[in-house]
């Protein structure tokens, strides 16, 4: 066989090998301005019938010639579907435009890939001028991908607290409750929450009016969802559980009470106009800032806080030495010498001279400092002047020894 022959056998073989790893579909969807858009990507798209393995199948969506989404536009996958969803309000800025995405598809089984092309094509619309403000507890995001659950929501409206925004009622804003700022659940089992604005351009009936002053004087909780409201069961028979401090209606004639989400959406009435650059400020107009100052008085009020303890502690302590000063040499000292009295034994008369038991020679009389016997005089219980005496000792009893030499 001829080389070149054997390069265009090889070079055909490459390109069905190709063709077939690499399997490119198109469709196309329709949105509108104003107006919350969802799409489903799963394995259909994709040709792919079953799935083998769990989470078998894995996708990224990127705008077309670029390597992310636009900024209206959000990605998530969903474990519980075991599908990816895109999702998002288009601007009026994209009216009457359509924006191509690329959704590259992977399978975790044999590492085959395919990819697909998206079309979507936006529509005009009037902005809604008047929004419904509500968080949902019982719900992920990802339920609200079901047209049946959205309509059950927006018909509690147009059939009961809102008849008027029945012809363009829909719904404008979709997020979880955890990327706006909420909490997880402290179990895996609970629902997250998920926040979602409806709007409409009719004005707000009187029943929602006096729905948002029951509300009102919640908005200073964080969460109230033990709070029970006239239209509790009217959203709890739908399958929806709100937290009432979420609950807020924003319109052209009521001042907004919370910002508009990030993605975007804006009423034509708005003053500002939304760019697509961030313009920074320049250089020279940044404020400089003193850090000079910022020590002094960082170091300030607490050294006059402990100069002024320092003071208060060096006077008390000043104060108390004085007084130990002045009670250590004004007071006179009194001391208590106890006094007895000493007799001589070799007189009848009695000593009537008093000596301290400090002194040596108080127990001392003429007759002990010449006799080294004892006298029975210093015993004698019958003398009126030998009172402060010890007793006469009781008499020695002598006792008879046996043979043994033991006394018995």
């Amino acid at each position: 066989m001829p080389i070149h022959n054997l390069f265009l056998h090889s070079s055909m073989l490459a390109l069905v090998l190709l063709l077939a790893c690499c399997h490119t579909t198109a469709a196309m969807e329709q949105a509108a301005v104003g107006e919350l858009f969802s799409y489903k990507i799963e394995p259909l798209l994709f040709n792919w019938t079953h799935q083998v393995i769990s989470e078998q199948f894995r996708y990224r969506v990127s705008l077309e010639g670029y390597a992310d989404l636009p900024s209206w536009l959000r990605y998530k996958y969903s474990h519980e579907y075991h599908a990816g969803f895109l999702y998002g309000t288009p601007t009026d800025r994209l009216a009457d435009k359509s924006v191509r995405l690329d959704i590259v598809a992977l399978n975790k089984q044999n590492y085959e890939t395919r990819t697909a092309k998206l079309s979507i094509f936006v529509a005009q619309k009037l902005p809604s001028l008047n929004i419904i403000q509500m968080k949902i507890d019982n719900l992920n995001w990802v339920h609200l991908m079901d047209p049946g659950r959205v309509e059950n929501l927006r018909n509690i409206f147009r059939k009961d607290l809102w008849p008027e925004s029945e012809s363009d009622l829909s719904v404008v804003f979709m997020e979880s409750a955890v990327n706006m700022g909420g909490r997880l659940p402290l179990r895996p089992q609970q629902r997250e929450g998920v926040v979602v604005h409806l709007g409409s351009s009719a004005q707000f009936s009187s029943r929602l009016k006096e729905l948002q002053e029951e509300v009102r004087p919640l908005y200073k909780l964080s969460t109230c969802t033990y709070k029970r409201t006239s239209v509790q069961k009217v959203f709890e028979n739908a399958g929806f559980k709100l937290d009432w401090c979420a609950f807020k209606t924003v319109g052209a004639d009521i001042s907004p009470e919370i910002l508009f989400h990030n993605y975007g959406h804006r009423s034509h009435h708005d003053n500002f106009k939304r760019t697509d650059r961030w313009l920074g400020i320049a250089r020279e107009d940044v404020p400089d800032r003193n850090y000079i100052d910022e020590f002094a008085f960082a170091f300030a009020i607490p050294g006059m806080i402990f100069a002024v303890l320092l003071g208060i502690l060096s006077a008390a302590l000043c104060f108390q030495h004085g007084r130990f000063e002045m009670s250590s040499t004004y007071q006179p000292a009194t001391s208590t010498v106890q006094m007895v009295q000493c007799s001589d034994s070799n007189t009848d008369q009695p000593v009537t001279t008093l000596k301290s038991l400090k002194d040596p020679n108080c127990l001392l009389d003429n007759v002990s400092m010449h006799s080294h016997s004892p006298n029975n005089s210093y015993y004698q219980t019958d003398s009126p002047s030998n009172t402060y005496l010890r007793p006469k000792p009781p008499p020695y009893k002598g006792g008879t020894l046996n043979r043994n030499g033991v006394d018995i």
